[in-house]
């Protein structure tokens, strides 16, 4: 709140006031929504916490790829990141004023255990203590996320972390851990973000870390062919037998419940024919299926087992019986929506043996030379604000309307930029039409189609370090000054978010 009394914020934003006058078609608000319906703030702990020496925190494989040369587009890394772990309490004080619900943030696995395993770090378990108090003190309810990652960098070193079985039992205990020291306070538990995101671009693409591809060029080790679904199949693993624990051994006394966060981006045939519409349906089920239907239904998609084979793992019996239903709600980090086409000549499959060959298709934001929508600055992110709606019901088609869904991830960035001044960094209008459009297709979702939707968080809450795009690029509602000591000015989107919030 003190930045906010600063003099240069309320000029900001007093000519912001009369200079972005909405002219969105559609009114709405928090009372459009259902009562009790959340809204909150997310964030990662690599990306936004920094002192990654302190207090004990051991090195992930993040820590490893983000010092390895050529690997983050700016050449940064996220030893300060934006130094939430010594800011949090300013930055909940602007959460509050903000009028958001929740925070959802995630631990970091080796400031609990180092090593991965073996002795708990009181410093870690002290310091996210101290970070739910002050959110709860302040009326915030805390969201968190086991996952978000950073797998230990130990781990990696002692048996290829998420490719050994091993994986499984490590992981559940550091989870058990965190039950016992939080699991009085949080009740909403994310067990894994993105499980796609850090198996294909981790184990597939070699973009992210552990950096590991068949692309000799790029990645000194990995089988794009057989890596990804093998991780996939530990991770699934590991959050099943993560959910039977805290059934058996935690819900009872201390109420909470257990999800995922799946990255979710909505395939638009690119033509009417029923190539292409397949190919749509294909695509989601090698992105979303290949996650949710294991817990929803106990196996993979169908699709999957057909065009895989023996390349695919198989769940036992009993790995059946404990994945299906183990889901308590769905998370959906949704942005972006491209146009898919079937890969039918198979000209990837000639050049590739991976996962997207194995999908039988292409899928690109643009078709005919013409973009699907406004692209912000990343360049995977189109703005379809129809994609939410249409996600949403396609969950609720296929999985039906039992399990209730939080959008756990929803923004867009603007680019980072010596020459853009302050004064235009501020003015994001068009953040706030993207959160405009996005939530009105998400309140059509709820009230036409009939989605049990209980929440939307935005990401993010600041600028932070956007992993392989490092210090490039900015999603936050707040800027962050990374030459001032990463001083926090609440950009127009805050003004904006106030106001629907407060209605």
């Amino acid at each position: 709140m003190v930045l906010i009394r600063q003099g240069i914020a309320l000029l900001t934003l007093a000519l912001l006031a009369f200079e972005t006058k909405t002219c969105f078609s559609q009114v709405i608000s928090r009372a459009s929504f259902p009562q009790g319906f959340t809204f909150g703030t997310a964030s990662a702990a690599f990306q936004v916490e920094g002192a990654v020496k302190e207090d004990g925190r051991g090195p992930s494989i993040w820590d490893t790829f983000s010092h390895t040369f050529g690997k983050i587009i700016d050449f940064s890394n996220a030893d300060v990141a934006v130094d939430q772990y010594h800011r949090f309490n300013e930055d909940i004080d602007l959460m509050k004023d903000m009028g958001m619900d929740a925070y959802r943030f995630s631990i970091s696995w080796t400031r609990i255990y180092p090593d991965g395993t073996g002795q708990i770090n009181q410093a870690g378990i002290d310091h996210y203590n101290k970070l739910i108090d002050a959110l709860l003190a302040k009326g915030i309810t805390p969201y968190v996320t086991l996952y978000h990652w950073d797998l230990p960098q130990a781990l990696a070193d002692k048996y290829n972390g998420w490719l050994s079985p091993q994986i499984v039992n490590d992981f559940a205990a550091y989870a058990e851990t965190c039950f016992q020291k939080f699991g009085d306070r949080v009740k909403h538990w994310i067990v894994f973000n993105e499980p796609h995101t850090f198996t294909v671009q981790g184990y597939d693409a070699g973009l992210q870390a552990p950096g590991r591809c068949s692309i000799r060029l790029m990645c000194s080790e990995g089988n794009s062919a057989t890596e990804p679904y093998i991780v996939a199949h530990h991770a699934i693993l590991s959050y099943a037998t993560v959910s039977d624990i805290y059934r058996k051994k935690y819900k009872a006394k201390q109420g909470g419940i257990l999800g995922v966060s799946f990255d979710v981006i909505w395939y638009e045939p690119a033509t009417n024919s029923t190539e292409d519409i397949e190919a749509a349906k294909r695509a989601q089920e090698f992105q979303l299926g290949w996650f949710l239907d294991p817990l929803m239904f106990g196996d993979y998609p169908s699709s999957m087992r057909t065009r895989v084979r023996d390349r695919l793992p198989k769940f036992s019996k009993s790995e059946t019986s404990l994945i299906k239903g183990s889901l308590d709600f769905v998370g959906i980090n949704h942005y972006t929506t491209w146009y898919t086409k079937d890969n039918s000549t198979n000209i990837i499959g000639f050049l590739l043996n991976d996962t997207l060959a194995d999908t039988g298709t292409v899928s690109l934001p643009f078709r005919h030379g013409k973009a699907i929508g406004d692209r912000a600055n990343s360049i995977w992110l189109y703005i379809v604000p129809e994609g939410m709606r249409s996600i949403m019901k396609y969950v609720k088609d296929r999985y039906g309307s039992s399990l209730p869904v939080y959008v756990t991830e929803n923004g867009m960035d603007d680019p980072n930029s010596i020459f853009i001044s302050l004064k235009d960094a501020l003015k994001d209008e068009k953040r706030i039409k993207y959160h405009h459009d996005y939530l009105s297709n998400l309140l059509a979702s709820i009230k036409e189609d009939g989605c049990n939707v209980k929440g939307y968080f935005v990401w993010s809450f600041s600028d932070n370090w956007e992993w392989s795009a490092g210090y490039t690029s900015r999603f936050g509602l707040y800027f962050v000054d990374y030459r001032n000591n990463f001083k926090r000015y609440p950009k127009a989107s805050v003004e904006w978010f106030k106001k629907f919030l407060s209605s």
